[in-house]
């Protein structure tokens, strides 16, 4: 089983900061990528940041310098740090986990509102 808990959602004016954790317990070993996606309301789930084991990231284009996502391997735990929110960053947040390169696990989701 895993489990995987997303924390940190909520409301935030525009130019403001919000942090993610996504805290993961149970069978996550070995981890292939830990990433965020997002999915707004009438659009398809987009990826947002990804990073692998080896410490590799990627981000979406229009997130690219004011998001930065970070693993804390001792507690297992992921982070996305969001500076410089805009209204368009509005979305339910969602913490992937990919294990052996192929099982894929999702949480539960945690709202981001972002006011203009």
């Amino acid at each position: 089983q895993v489990h995987l808990v997303e924390s940190g959602g909520g409301l935030a004016q525009a130019g403001g900061s919000l942090r993610l954790s996504c805290a993961a317990s149970g069978r996550i070993f070995p981890i292939t990528t830990l990433a965020w996606y997002r999915q707004a309301t009438g659009k398809q789930r987009e990826l947002v940041a990804a990073i692998t084991s080896g410490g590799g990231t990627n981000y979406l284009d229009s997130v690219k310098g004011r998001f930065t996502i970070s693993r804390d391997s001792a507690t297992d735990t992921t982070y996305l740090q969001m500076n410089s929110l805009k209204p368009e960053d509005t979305a339910v947040y969602l913490c992937n986990l990919v294990v052996d390169g192929e099982w894929i696990y999702w949480g539960q989701g945690t709202q981001v509102t972002v006011s203009s």
